[in-house]
This record gives C-alpha cells, structure tokens and sequence, in this order.
C-alpha cells in the first residue's frame, strides 16, 4: 500500500529492581529527553524505537524495536512472566547508589531465563552461567544515577560489573537526565547501538548463517510493522 513501509520487530526487555529508573532509561532511549515525571510501572509499559541496524554500511537496514519496561516490585512477582516469551535482548539496570539493586541483577536475569519455573524472587532465583551458555542472549548493564553516584563518591561508579564479565555483556553508566548521555558518537551511544546490532543479528541473522552452512533453506516469517504518518500497526 503507498505510504506505508514495513519494519521487521525485535523485542528486548529493562529489567531491574524497583526505582532503578527503568522507566527513565527508556524514555531517553526512544525520544532523547528526559522524563519530567516517571511513575511506578505497574506490570509492564513498552516503547518503541527505529534502530538502523549496521548503520553507515551498504548492509543497513531499519528494525522495529520493543523496549518492554518491566514493573520491579515484588508484589507482581507472580504475573512477570508472561513478559518474558519470546526475548530477543535484555537490559539489566542498576541504581550506582544503590549496591543492592547491583547485587539483584543476578536474580533478574534468573528469573528471566527460568520463565517457567515458579520461585520466590529473594530466595530462588540466582544466574547460573551454565544455563546462560545456552542461551546467548544479547545483555546490556546499565548503572543509572551517575550524578548522584559521583557525587557521593560511590566507588562502584568504577568498577566493573560481575554479572557483565561472566555474560560478555557491554555495560555503561548514565545519567537518565542528561541528554548528553546518549548523543550520537557518545561512549554510551555507540554501546547502544552495538547492543541493538547484537539483538537484530541474533534474531534476523545468526540463525539464517548457521542454516546456510548446511546448505539447508531456512524460509522466516518475521514479525512486522507498517508505518504511516508516525503511526505504528503490527502487520504480522
């Protein structure tokens, strides 16, 4: 139909304790502002972004992408999971000033992997590098606060994250009120886009190359969006 182009979509979920600043991250990712009034999430709020994957090269291409923003309080515990199918990326999140949100992160990525696997939260769920060896998500760490992690001298601010050693995760540390964080060419930006490159390759394009290697035909039926005057519709 004219005046409608179509955008292959990958999901990624923002995953993190309550008052990390899922909510602020997210926001800045997708309209390059800060958010003047974040609330609580109550169960999940997606936004959307156009990632140009490959950007600069003969191989770009334009993705749709879901940034489904998990509510982390533990009264939802329970009902988190139906968030949680068919991930193509995730952003773990962290408070700089808040070590125990760091600490967690283990859980929420065990949870995330364990979907289908019912336990408390505080006591059950742990990362086990093992299981994640199996499954090669895409992950990206994100400290929030910076500002306020600098100005209490918080060590942490310069240390580098476990849990991102242990899943070959990039990591990055931002202030969700500064612009400046995420301009184009920033250290953080280019983290950004090279964690979005990981997800549509994994999602689009691993699986083709594996396939091919085989000499096997592999015939995909993409989830997609059209687009109309800044309208998004799912066409899938």
């Amino acid at each position: 139909m004219a005046g409608f182009q179509a955008y292959d979509k990958i999901k990624i979920i923002v995953v993190g304790d309550s008052g990390v600043g899922k909510t602020s991250l997210v926001h800045l990712m997708c309209h390059n502002e800060p958010n003047s009034n974040p609330g609580y999430t109550i169960g999940c709020s997606v936004e959307v972004k156009l990632h140009d994957y490959k950007a600069g090269t003969p191989s770009e291409k334009t993705y749709f992408t879901e940034l489904w923003d998990i509510g982390g309080s533990s009264s939802h515990q329970n009902s988190r999971s139906i968030f949680y199918n068919n991930v193509n990326g995730i952003i773990l999140v962290h408070d700089l000033t808040n070590r125990k949100s760091h600490q967690n992160l283990r859980k929420w990525l065990g949870e995330v992997l364990n979907k289908n696997d019912a336990k408390d939260f505080n006591n059950g769920y742990d990362f086990d590098p093992e299981q994640f060896a199996g499954n090669q998500i895409p992950i990206l760490v994100v400290g929030t606060k910076a500002d306020l992690a600098q100005t209490l001298r918080e060590k942490v601010i310069s240390r580098s994250s476990s849990i991102a050693e242990e899943c070959g995760a990039d990591e990055m540390n931002l202030d969700c009120n500064d612009c400046k964080c995420l301009s184009p060419g920033s250290t953080n930006s280019v983290k950004m886009s090279r964690f979005f490159d990981k997800v549509t390759e994994r999602r689009f394009y691993s699986h083709q190359m594996s396939h091919t290697q085989f000499g096997n035909v592999v015939k995909r039926t993409p989830c997609t969006y059209r687009e109309k005057a800044g309208t998004y519709e799912d066409v899938s």
